[in-house]
């Protein structure tokens, strides 16, 4: 069970979310950079409840796709939108004022490792959180086009 002060954390981080998704949106994608860091905004719809729902992330090119990490600031578990991925891998992604539908897909094995490296350049506060977890962080590539 979580302690108190982790609930409080996991609410005010999840509120700061909520708000810089929503400047994010009314900015036509204008504003939205996350302290310097590349940061798109992920759209994906709710397993359960079926209702769309937006995330902003640090991400990096690759190859014209875009590649995050479901880091979700070392929390024990894998962070929602990525479990709504699993179960229905299409979704929109905002890249400042482009906005697109993108197909999702795990990075495994070399490319994984590769992926996770240039990741750590981009932002190192990745290699920091997979320290702080047992689970391995997710490498989540967005492909343009719903598949």
């Amino acid at each position: 069970m979580a302690s108190p002060l982790r609930k409080l954390r996991a609410r005010i981080l999840k509120a700061g979310f909520r708000a810089h998704a929503e400047l994010y949106e009314r900015s036509d994608g204008r504003l939205g950079a996350w302290a310097g860091l590349p940061t798109l905004l992920l759209t994906v719809t709710g397993r359960k409840t079926g209702v769309a729902r937006s995330t902003p992330l640090v991400y990096f090119e690759d190859g014209g796709r875009y590649v995050v990490v479901g880091s979700d600031g070392a929390a024990r578990n894998d962070p929602q939108w990525w479990k709504n991925l699993q179960v229905d891998p299409r979704a929109t992604v905002r890249v400042g004022r482009d906005k697109f539908p993108v197909t999702a897909s795990l990075a495994t094995g070399d490319e994984r490792a590769r992926l996770w490296e240039r990741g750590g350049e981009v932002n190192p506060m990745w290699k920091r959180y997979q320290t702080r977890t047992p689970r391995e962080l997710p490498v989540v590539i967005f492909t343009r086009g719903a598949g």
